[in-house]
């Protein structure tokens, strides 16, 4: 083996390579925490904003059935069907990968809820609300997957509109 080049700067490949190296980890790095952070954001935004909702069910229509999981749930699948067509590839509306993953993995995932709509059908079942469960886990599976698949379709169809979408 031959031992390292020097270079004009006074260093040699390996010290070069080195510090090439250390560049890509850092920029993979901070891609990385980007991405966490964005997704953070996201989060918490949905996050409080279920709250809000969940405040104001309770306030409407009080707290004998979970509307506000129920609202937020449904709402959050539509978005997410209807954002994930809209900006896919073969959507009208470009969207970076990173603002992608901020409004679906961080906005729709904090505002939307599985382990709210578990907690509050096991206490329901345990407090001997067994019909008003089942409807909870019933009515909220297929509006859930009626969302979806609405903002799916809405999204499509704005697709295939003329124009450039912008």
């Amino acid at each position: 083996m031959s031992s390292p080049r020097k270079l004009r700067s006074g260093g040699t490949d390996a010290a070069a390579a080195g510090h090439a190296a250390r560049l890509i980890g850092w920029r993979k790095t901070s891609e990385t925490v980007r991405i966490y952070a964005t997704v953070a954001a996201g989060s918490m935004i949905g996050g409080v904003l279920r709250a809000l909702v969940s405040l104001a069910s309770d306030a409407l229509w009080g707290s004998g059935f979970p509307f506000g999981t129920l609202l937020v749930n449904i709402v959050g699948s539509f978005l997410i069907g209807f954002y994930a067509t809209l900006t896919g590839p073969e959507g009208r509306v470009f969207a970076s990968p990173l603002q992608r993953q901020f409004f679906m993995a961080g906005f729709c995932g904090g505002l939307t809820t599985f382990s709210a709509f578990s907690l509050e059908t096991l206490i329901l079942a345990q407090g001997g609300e067994l019909v008003v469960a089942g409807l909870n886990i019933a009515i909220s599976v297929v509006a859930w997957l009626a969302a979806v698949w609405l903002g799916h379709i809405f999204a499509m169809r704005l697709n295939r509109l003329r124009g450039s979408g912008q």
